[in-house]
């Protein structure tokens, strides 16, 4: 169609939107959601307190209730000023705003986080995407290698990654701060910290170009859509003069400040998990031709012949996974696997076993 053509960019064309299956009906676990639900007095409180929200108001652009409580609960050094998104893919699209000058370049592993390579090209930013190791752990001196000849303006290291659940090594990341220097940032996206033992948080203060990015969506909170983002004072300022204004409704704060209270419960939740991510690991270890790579998230990648067709089957007994197989050639014949409840769990193995 001509007027496509007239006045869409081509990276856009080039682009496919991101796709949610349907999934009503079927055990859902294909997108790393907390499969616990809030006590009925819980969602009590929370119905009331949303009740005295002033929907014909503007939310209060600072949200420094918000910031506090998220400082207090989450372990954000008090010293240090976040910036809010709708979600973290807002805070993605922010940064990449906000560093799209011409020529600059976005360097992550891949696989990895489809977000970080999209929001880059609509950005108009090129994309340079650093295979890991078979293993699917980091390549670290190909990291080395790519950011001397690209110099890029931002690098994305998830940690834990997504899809595959890989807790890179520490001192790699070190190495990839130091070697950036100040021609670029280094964000360390935290999206699982609540499943993973370590985290980069506390060292901030080491480093003038690392962000710390999170989100409250694994902790259990996905429907209220809030990611948060610390670091150098600098760049934070920097970031916030892209923000849209009054980017968090009324609403998502409400319930953010009233859930920050209650935080130990979600705290519980994701102890349960952890615990539930390390049966499931064995049990489908244990299983003929599966292999399973270890985790620090709240889901677990498998290996398993004709993944294609396990898959399909899964689906036929309302069972809904995450067929990453296409996403990259690492992933060939690969299933995620969220992890969920023990009665959850137990459905899927048993679909699982029949499928293979």
């Amino acid at each position: 169609m001509s007027l496509i053509a007239n006045i869409i960019r081509s990276e856009v064309r080039d682009l496919s939107a991101y796709h949610v299956p349907d999934s009503a009906g079927f055990v859902k676990l294909d997108a790393m959601e907390n499969p616990y639900t809030l006590s009925t007095e819980m969602q009590q409180a929370l119905a009331e307190r949303l009740a005295r929200v002033g929907l014909n108001r503007y939310p209060v652009p600072s949200y420094s209730a918000l910031k506090s409580a998220i400082k207090r609960q989450l372990g954000v050094p008090p010293d240090y000023d976040l910036v809010l998104g709708n979600g973290s893919d807002e805070l993605i699209s922010m940064v990449s705003v906000a560093c799209a000058k011409p020529g600059a370049k976005v360097l992550a592993p891949v696989p990895g986080f489809v977000m970080y390579a999209m929001s880059a090209r609509l950005a108009g930013m090129e994309f340079v995407g650093v295979p890991l190791n078979a293993d699917l752990s980091l390549d670290a001196a190909a990291m080395l290698a790519a950011i001397a000849e690209h110099q890029p303006a931002i690098i994305y290291l998830a940690y834990p990654n997504n899809p595959t659940g890989t807790l890179y090594d520490t001192a790699d990341i070190e190495a990839i701060l130091r070697a950036v220097g100040d021609t670029g940032v280094v964000i360390v996206d935290e999206a699982y910290q609540p499943f993973s033992p370590v985290s980069f948080m506390s060292r901030l203060a080491e480093f003038d170009n690392l962000l710390v990015m999170r989100t409250v969506s694994k902790l259990g909170l996905a429907g209220i859509r809030l990611g948060y983002m610390t670091g150098c004072p600098a760049l934070l300022n920097e970031f916030e003069k892209v923000r849209p204004p009054y980017n968090i409704n009324v609403l998502t704060e409400a319930a953010a400040e009233f859930m920050l209270e209650q935080v130990a419960v979600l705290d519980a939740q994701a102890a349960q998990i952890c615990q539930q991510r390390s049966l499931l690991a064995a049990a489908l270890a244990a299983l003929p031709g599966v292999q399973v790579f270890p985790s620090a998230a709240n889901f677990l990648l498998i290996r398993v012949p004709k993944a294609e067709q396990v898959f399909a089957k899964l689906l036929k007994q309302k069972i809904l996974v995450k067929n990453v197989g296409k996403m990259h050639v690492l992933l060939e014949n690969c299933l995620r696997i969220t992890v969920s409840t023990p009665e959850e769990n137990s459905l899927f193995l048993d679909a699982f076993s029949a499928s293979l």
